[in-house]
Formats: structure tokens, sequence, C-alpha cells
């Protein structure tokens, strides 16, 4: 079932609750590097944006994610959806959120990584026209693997 969501920019206040989630699915396993002081980092640089997906009368975003842009590319760094909203459109409209950003800022390329074993993650972003561009052994702090994606933002449509 589709979830109705407004993407927007994190608040300051949701920076712990952001980190929180990180830390649940996305860190499992791995120390826990997104601590809501970095969150708040990223919030306060300028080239990075840290977006939130809300749903009405949840006092918690049910999705964020956290990119980077540079000159030409963006690094999509972070993103995870809550286990309960999950295959109802909240990452696909997180995504498409931050693509049609990096269009307008003039960036070509947006990269990711994701771990080896996240074989949900790995089908999402394909669904989403990125393709697998490398492998990074021992990439998450150096117990496990990574698979970089890339989309080309100036060929797709």
């Amino acid at each position: 079932m589709k979830v109705d969501v407004d993407i927007g920019l994190a608040r300051p206040r949701e920076a712990r609750g952001i980190a929180v989630l990180s830390r649940e699915v996305i860190e499992t396993g791995l120390d826990w590097a997104w601590t809501p002081g970095r969150v708040l980092r990223a919030m306060a640089d300028a080239s990075t944006n840290v977006i939130v997906a809300r749903e009405a009368g949840l006092a918690h975003p049910i999705g964020f994610a956290i990119m980077s842009y540079g000159e030409q590319e963006a690094h999509l760094q972070l993103f995870a959806v809550v286990p309960a909203r999950r295959r109802a459109g909240v990452g696909s409209e997180l995504l498409q959120w931050l693509e049609a950003t990096a269009r307008t800022a003039g960036i070509g390329v947006i990269r990711l990584e994701t771990r080896d074993t996240n074989r949900v993650a790995h089908w999402f972003y394909r669904s989403h026209s990125y393709v697998e561009v490398d492998r990074l052994r021992g990439y998450y702090q150096g117990s496990e693997d990574a698979l970089r994606f890339a989309k080309d933002l100036l060929a797709a449509p």
C-alpha cells in the first residue's frame, strides 16, 4: 500500500531519530558512525542535504537520506526507510527528490555504496536505473565489502 508522505529538509530536532534509524537498519553489526552529532554536522554543511519523509500523524520521520554534492557528482551517503514502511513508495519518493535536486544543481552523476550482502538495496537501486560500477573490499570498517552503484542523470529520462 502506497504511503502519503511529505519530503523535506530535516530539522535539527530530527537528527537523533535519523541517527538511531541508521544505527538500527544500516549500521547493524558495525561501530556507530552516523551519530546524532555527525547528522547535525551534515545538516549544517552547505554542500549536503539531509532530507526526511514525514507521514501525517507520526512524530518521527519514516525515512531519510543524506547526500553531498560536488561540482559534477553527488554522493548518496546514507539512505533508509523504516521497515514497516518499505515497499510503499517512500524510498522511491526520497530518491526522486534527491535526483531532481541534483539535476537542478547541474549534477551529472549520483554515486552510492551498499553492503555487499544487502540484496534488497541492490534490487531497489537497480530498479531506479543505478548500475553497479565497483566492488570495494573491506569498505565497511574493514569487515564487509561494498558494492558501488552510480546513475548518469544526464542519460536518464
